[in-house]
């Protein structure tokens, strides 16, 4: 049986989880172990919890206690749920809950390199990708084009923040990942010498006159290919172009001058993918 907490005010110390903490403290770098996220929507709560992940607490709408959540709170066996109509949910969080159901959950400790990568033949690299939502769709297009892994440098979004797990579909918890470099000045001299020791060929997306197009049949057969993406904007930095050993291009027609990069992450997973 789940307690069923009914939410008498919007200050309980309980609700920060939800309400007021930041991200940066949801993460709570200094006590990874204490680290906490949130997932939003059943479906997503329902993958997480496939996936092995911890749930500490949940908020919901009354409403879904005996509906689209019952399922979720038979799998969280004696986990605190606070509940309130949907107008007090929306005063507490900030926002309209998709589908009315928050689960605050344990934030697991990442992986080293080595373990991501270890069987992997296909992997992404995000370099500095600071949008949540370009971080989530670029999970969800790596979960769907099998992408082996994905590795974020120290400046990239944290791809558990709660809307990068939202528009991923809940795919953060599906595809393998972890950070390249403990610090910023890691990456990229450090991070690229790691990768090619694991004995994957690095290649640069970037718009560039002397990059190969990727349709370049020599690209595809590569064993072992990471595919590094570069922020928004900027695109990547020129350290990272000149240490890697491809700089890859996305033909472009009438005039455009380059894809978001969550697009671009799509298009370049599917043509590279292993055949």
């Amino acid at each position: 049986m789940n307690p069923i907490i009914e939410i008498q005010h919007l200050s309980q110390p309980e609700l920060s989880v939800f309400s007021r903490l930041t991200e940066a403290q949801l993460r709570n770098r200094l006590e990874p172990e204490k680290g906490v996220f949130i997932a939003e929507s059943p479906k997503v709560i329902r993958t997480a919890l496939e996936n092995g992940f911890v749930p500490l607490s949940l908020l919901m709408e009354r409403k879904q206690i005996d509906g689209p959540a019952k399922e979720i709170l038979a799998r969280c066996e004696n986990v605190p749920v606070y509940t309130a109509d949907r107008s007090v949910l929306e005063q507490l969080t900030g926002y309209t809950l998709t589908r009315g159901v928050l689960c605050a959950m344990r934030r697991p400790k990442l992986p080293d390199v080595e373990t991501v990568c270890v069987n992997a033949r296909r992997i992404a690299v995000l370099e500095g990708i600071a949008d949540a939502t370009n971080v989530g769709a670029i999970f969800r297009s790596a979960a769907a084009l099998n992408i082996d892994a994905v590795l974020i440098t120290p400046t990239c979004c944290d791809p558990f923040n709660r809307r990068a797990i939202r528009v991923s579909m809940g795919t953060v918890f599906q595809v393998p990942w972890t950070q390249i470099g403990d610090t910023p000045d890691q990456w990229p001299d450090l991070g690229l010498k790691q990768l090619k020791r694991l004995g994957f060929r690095t290649a640069a997306m970037a718009l560039r006159k002397d990059s190969v197009s990727i349709d370049d049949p020599r690209l595809r057969s590569e064993e072992k290919l990471a595919i590094v993406l570069g922020t928004e904007g900027d695109g990547l930095a020129k350290d990272t172009i000149a240490a890697c050993d491809d700089t890859v291009l996305i033909p472009m027609a009438h005039g455009v001058d380059s894809l978001n990069v969550a697009a671009a992450s799509a298009v370049a997973f599917w043509e590279l993918r292993v055949r």
